[in-house]
């Protein structure tokens, strides 16, 4: 679902939670068409039936509009850990915010509300989340809790990533998924957002990606881009000079000679991460900014249902 133009205009750096709030209220409410109509806080999650299992808390509606089976799983039966990353490079605070834009409106805002939206979700079902921020330094570690007063130290750390960089920090993808992976000792749900602009031996960081994997933890990485920059490549054919956030070197260019260039490379770099992460079973989610939120819950919701398998 979109932000509608109310929640739009809400406080760039306030009001995380309540945004947060909003969004997965209209979720649960019906705004949607979704598997996971009826999810709400009388129960956790629908799970895929299994043959064998009890028939008592088959959900008979979802199945007449699904055509396929699924149990009510209730709160007293979930006990989920769960870890969300945050890459909070110069990169990921792209594109630089107008006056009149609203914070989730770049990389790291749209990131950071889909975290709070899964947090939000999270605390519904009673299981415990923890967070990790890198970009060249592991900027902030919390392991995962449920209470509520975990939870809101949480979202005034999310908060603070909103704050405009103050210096230019590259990212350190490598070094510091190893070092989040060695700190997560229980099965946890590990979910990551980032751009994946790491310069450097791609092998390695595939290899800190399958790190995550270790103590068979279930990995679900949102690649987030600005669709219309980064992936189009949607700039008017006058000379530019393009600035690369992290390390600060300059090129001066049209965009037109090198757009169809550029799209291949980036399309034959994606092809290999999405490949990468389905030979190690991670899954591999692109979202771009201003894109839809409830692509963010149901890939969320989808993914858990599995975990226990």
């Amino acid at each position: 679902m979109k932000l509608d133009s109310q929640i739009g205009k809400i406080s760039r750096f306030q009001h995380l939670q309540l945004v947060a709030n909003q969004i997965v209220e209209g979720f649960v409410s019906g705004m949607h068409k979704s598997p996971f109509h009826g999810f709400s806080a009388e129960f956790a999650e629908h799970k895929v039936y299994n043959p064998g299992e009890s028939t008592r808390h088959i959900d008979w509606k979802l199945f007449a509009k699904t055509d396929r089976l699924y149990s009510k799983q209730f709160e007293e039966e979930t006990n989920m850990r769960c870890h969300l990353i945050i890459d909070n490079s110069s990169s990921m605070h792209y594109p630089e915010l107008q006056p009149n834009q609203s914070f989730h409106e770049n990389k790291i805002g749209f990131s950071v509300l889909a975290a709070a939206v899964l947090m939000n979700l999270l605390k519904k079902q009673r299981d415990a989340v923890g967070l990790s921020v890198f970009s060249d330094s592991y900027e902030y570690y919390a392991p995962e809790k449920g209470s509520d007063r975990h939870h809101h130290m949480l979202l005034h750390a999310l908060e603070a990533l909103l704050d405009p960089v103050k210096s230019q920090k590259s990212t350190d993808t490598i070094t510091y998924l190893h070092q989040i992976a060695q700190k997560i000792h229980r099965r946890s749900m590990i979910v990551l957002f980032t751009d994946m602009f790491q310069s450097g031996d791609e092998a390695k960081l595939f290899a800190a990606l399958q790190h995550l994997k270790h103590n068979k933890h279930k990995v679900v990485l949102f690649h987030v881009i600005d669709a219309k920059t980064e992936l189009d490549f949607d700039f008017d054919n006058t000379p530019r000079k393009f600035i690369d956030l992290e390390t600060q070197d300059e090129v001066l260019l049209y965009a037109d000679n090198i757009k169809e260039v550029y799209q291949h490379e980036l399309t034959q770099y994606f092809k290999k991460v999405s490949l990468n992460c389905s030979q190690n079973k991670i899954k591999y989610i692109p979202v771009t900014v201003n894109g839809d939120f409830e692509q963010i819950i149901t890939s969320y919701l989808s993914e858990k249902q599995q975990f226990g398998s």
